[in-house]
């Protein structure tokens, strides 16, 4: 402890509870109210920013001791702008409230900037939408996206407005407590009881003809755009397929739904 703090915009007051971390910054992300919704990262931030101090005075060691019922203020500055600028796209809006928006997302418009895309993605045209109904993610006034679809994807798309709806979304896709299904025309028609797709690793038949497809996915190894199948590294990724309605014998509609959530995880996986 070393500077005099500075009060400024508002202050939250966190009290060490008696069964709390020794160290600073793992103390204060237990104690603070879930309300809050300040994640151990953004508290880090704020340690190193000169934004939480005791007894007056600034605290900017992360791993300072803490004792069971000391008091700390935390500076909660308002939401930073973000350099994406807003942009004047129109959206389909299914929903919105406070906390969170649904968007209809349609094919031909990308989620979140990139080198290759730098404007005219979803994020830019949230930014304009929403304005100054964002409440900061982390710190920054900027929708907070928990899931993609990719540019040629239409669907529905759950963005967070603010930290405590951003927080919550997070958890129910890290649980899995989200599902996620999609509608997918395919070439030929895939059946759980025909004995050549039974014969591949990775590939089993559930109830009500649904085919569940295990295997690991990781980055092309000549094309680093492209996701593929792999099984002695990359990450998990399970994905469920049932059909819907076939057409002859040469394609079928077909429903996917996800058990994880990877980059072109269905696209990848249907092409077994």
């Amino acid at each position: 402890m070393d500077e005099p703090f500075d009060d400024e915009i508002g202050t939250l007051s966190v009290t060490i509870g008696p069964d709390a971390p020794a160290r600073l910054d793992k103390a204060l992300a237990a104690a603070v109210p879930e309300d809050a919704a300040l994640s151990r990262s953004r508290l880090a931030r704020m340690i190193a920013e000169g934004a939480v101090s005791r007894d007056g005075r600034v605290v900017t060691d992360l791993k300072a001791k803490v004792s069971a019922g000391e008091v700390y203020s935390l500076r909660l500055d308002p939401a930073v702008e973000v350099e994406t600028l807003p942009e004047d796209i129109p959206l389909a809006v299914v929903w919105e409230d406070g906390d969170l928006i649904v968007i209809d997302k349609p094919a031909g418009l990308v989620v979140h900037p990139a080198p290759g895309t730098p404007s005219g993605t979803l994020v830019n045209a949230l930014l304009h939408h929403c304005g100054e109904t964002l409440s900061g993610i982390g710190g920054e006034r900027r929708p907070g996206i928990v899931h993609r679809i990719d540019k040629d994807t239409t669907g529905l798309l759950v963005v967070a407005k603010s930290d405590r709806a951003h927080h919550g979304l997070a958890r129910q896709f890290e649980d899995h407590s989200v599902t996620r299904r999609y509608l997918a025309v395919v070439n030929g028609v895939p059946s759980a009881s025909d004995p050549r797709l039974r014969g591949l690793r990775g590939v089993s038949a559930e109830a009500a003809g649904v085919i569940r497809i295990a295997t690991n996915l990781a980055r092309h190894r000549t094309d680093r755009q492209r996701q593929a199948v792999v099984w002695e590294e990359g990450r998990r990724a399970i994905t469920r397929v049932r059909v819907m309605e076939a057409f002859g014998d040469q394609a079928a509609l077909v429903e996917c739904w996800l058990e994880t959530g990877r980059t072109h995880q269905i696209l990848s996986l249907i092409h077994i």
